[in-house]
């Protein structure tokens, strides 16, 4: 797998009906968010039909600059479309129900970046095995959270730490992720920590993802000191 390397230190994961709760736009929270020190960008739309999914993809491209990361939730048919568009998308990241890593990595191709979840021993082994070779891991739910119908029980920082050590693909914490977690997470040996509702539900998104960049920022500077 030759994927980029990818910035995934503060990852957001975008909600729809969260932004629009606040009076904005999947792209107006992106773009605001960005400002703020987001360095990765995953578009969700769990509900979205196809044409509107990828419009949202395009307009969120428009806004990210290259240096950030622009990952489409689920749908490779949506990363294909818009990468045939013309937009800078990054690659694509899928749960464990969605399709097998080998068959997306045949879709997408060698260089995009292709993210999985999961969240057990099982899960992780699967990954690391798996020879398409994913990019990153996404683990959680670190905390109990309502964002996601579906999401698996809390592992809290002991069981997130556990399942680290487990794989060597490069993990990034989800679910119910605060500021206040960065520095447990980052010495757990994680690359990044994804916000949903810290961030599209915030009233100040720019101010909100610059707390998660400061206090990841802050945890690796004391670290070096």
């Amino acid at each position: 797998m030759t994927a980029a390397p990818v910035d995934l230190s503060v990852y957001l994961v975008t909600d729809a009906a969260q932004c629009a709760a606040r009076g904005r736009s999947v792209a107006e929270t992106v773009a605001r968010a960005v400002a703020g020190g987001v360095t990765a960008v995953q578009i969700r739309e769990k509900y979205a039909a196809g044409r509107a999914f990828l419009r949202t993809v395009l307009e969120v491209a428009a806004v990210v600059p290259e240096r950030v990361a622009l990952i489409i939730n689920d749908r490779v048919d949506v990363f294909l479309a818009a990468r045939a568009a013309g937009a800078r998308v990054t690659g694509v990241h899928v749960g464990q129900s969605d399709l097998p890593p080998a068959t997306v990595r045949e879709l997408i191709g060698e260089h995009a970046v292709l993210g999985l979840s999961a969240a057990t021993p099982d899960e992780l082994r699967a990954a690391a095995e798996d020879p398409a070779r994913v990019h990153h891991i996404g683990i959680g739910a670190l905390h109990a959270t309502r964002t996601k119908a579906d999401a698996p029980a809390a592992l809290g920082h002991a069981g997130f730490a556990r399942l680290v050590r487990l794989s060597d693909l490069p993990a990034v914490a989800i679910g119910g992720v605060t500021p206040a977690d960065l520095p447990r997470l980052r010495d757990a040996g994680a690359v990044g920590a994804a916000a949903v509702s810290g961030i599209c539900a915030a009233e100040d998104p720019r101010a909100a993802a610059h707390a998660y960049a400061r206090a990841w920022t802050r945890n690796r500077e004391e670290n070096h000191a």
